[in-house]
């Protein structure tokens, strides 16, 4: 009787485990990354945006390496004017570097925040649409049935947004 007690007690237990079980999706973060229309759009911006200032660094370095050619024959008196054209360019360069790094940096920054933003939103909508406890990076997990996977549906939502 203990033994039936006992057994009974164990289904009671596994029963009540089963039904608080937690309803779980997964999705995979790195291809909705790389099918995202929005990084796309922002990074072909992104370029675009500092051909101009890369263009110019190209320019500039052209004109360092001349003058380093030019002083390597130049007499004592054109040496010096020469240096003073080199520092000024070199100088150039690096602040123009500096502004060129800054707003790439910013830009990825906000790009990548605003990108966050959407997927977290996404993964809300969609947690809540399928009545879901959790939604966890496919990347994350050891094994998963592919009925589970909300990739494809995560895409589209997140590259519905505007």
């Amino acid at each position: 009787m203990k033994t039936l007690t006992a057994v009974m007690f164990g289904l009671g237990l596994t029963m009540s485990a089963m039904s608080n079980a937690a309803s779980i999706a997964v999705v995979d973060l790195a291809k909705v990354v790389e099918s995202s229309t929005y990084l796309k759009q922002q990074n072909s911006s992104l370029g675009q945006s500092v051909k101009p200032t890369s263009t110019k660094l190209e320019q500039l370095g052209k004109e360092i390496e001349t003058l380093q050619q030019k002083a390597q024959s130049a007499n004592q008196a054109d040496l010096q004017k020469l240096s003073a054209q080199y520092q000024a360019k070199v100088n150039e360069f690096n602040t123009t570097q500096q502004g060129l790094q800054s707003k790439v940096q910013s830009s990825l920054q906000t790009m990548n925040t605003t990108f966050e933003n959407r997927v977290k939103q996404a993964a809300e909508q969609l947690r809540k649409e399928n009545n879901l406890d959790l939604i966890i990076n496919k990347n994350s997990t050891i094994a998963s049935d592919a009925k589970y996977d909300l990739t494809d549906k995560m895409i589209q939502k997140v590259n519905a947004m505007k």
